[in-house]
């Protein structure tokens, strides 16, 4: 009897449990969802393996967004709504295995420029490895779609100081225009710079920065005004702060990062700032018959 009068007890205490804590997980998910929202399907049926995202800095609500490996040396822009805007043309390059795209200065102090990273080496074998770089075009976000070539365009070659790597991230700092390369494989993922003025005419040699406690890294980004530091992983987005004055290399080497809302999407390769720092944008390869969505989470 008092076997059975502890059982009745033991699940009434768990059924009380429960329903005095699951309003506030459905608070918690709500919360989090509340800050997610699903815009919508690319519209663009030719990018198929999302692997780089970028905000537009000159033009309103336009994204530049680039398929992975086995596409032709191109990148796409879309509304920050996923409707097409065209397709864009990098003259004189070789898309290899590009993974990640970033927009930010560059040589010319009145330029804004587009970064296309062709640093994915999933076995390890290519010894240089390059970075395309081309000033923004116009692009308006209530016009028809285009199809143009990119003239002019430079390329930045540089190899590791210490062995080959695959990489997937890429970020500009806009205060420095220094360029930085996080690796992808590692248990503890490495980051490496290129320091402003890259050389164009002859191969740079990365320096190594510091290892990040991270990895599976697939993207990387950083503010328009060079003080939010987003990195990606698969199933997590990590956050860092930077305070004005501070380098980006003191930042990541010594701050422990925040760990942001995200809802892990198939083969999520791909995130963006918002050009106002209001939020941040993924999206995804399509994999198992799913679509790629643009996301966008408030910050």
């Amino acid at each position: 009897m008092l076997s059975q009068r502890r059982l009745i007890y033991n699940v009434l205490m768990t059924v009380i449990c429960f329903t005095l804590a699951f309003p506030l997980f459905l608070s918690a998910q709500s919360a989090m969802n509340t800050n997610r929202k699903v815009i919508g399907l690319l519209e663009n049926d030719l990018i198929t393996e999302a692997s780089g995202l970028a905000a537009s800095r000159q033009n309103v609500n336009v994204l530049w967004v680039h398929n992975d490996s086995g596409d032709e040396a191109r990148i796409f822009a879309m509304t920050t709504e996923g409707k097409n805007l065209g397709i864009y043309t990098i003259e004189g390059a070789t898309a290899i295995d590009w993974e990640d795209i970033a927009v930010g200065p560059g040589p010319l102090e009145e330029c804004d420029y587009i970064y296309i990273a062709d640093i994915g080496d999933n076995k390890a074998e290519r010894s240089i490895k390059h970075i395309y770089r081309v000033v923004e075009p116009e692009v308006y976000a209530s016009r028809a779609p285009k199809d143009t070539v990119l003239t002019q365009v430079e390329q930045i070659s540089f190899r590791y100081p210490d062995g080959k790597y695959d990489a997937e991230a890429l970020m500009v700092d806009p205060i420095t225009r220094d360029i930085y390369v996080i690796t992808k494989r590692e248990q503890h993922v490495r980051l490496y710079r290129l320091v402003f003025p890259q050389e164009v005419k002859k191969t740079n040699e990365a320096e190594f920065i510091t290892e990040l406690n991270l990895t599976d890294v697939t993207a990387a980004d950083i503010s328009a005004t060079g003080g939010e530091i987003l990195v990606k992983t698969y199933n997590m987005v990590y956050y860092w702060n930077r305070i004005p004055g501070r380098k980006l290399t003191d930042v990541l080497k010594k701050d422990t990062p925040q760990n942001l809302p995200y809802v892990p999407e198939p083969q999520g390769e791909a995130i963006a700032w918002h050009p106002n720092s209001l939020g941040f944008y993924t999206t995804s390869e399509e994999k198992g018959g799913m679509e790629a969505q643009l996301i966008f989470y408030k910050f």
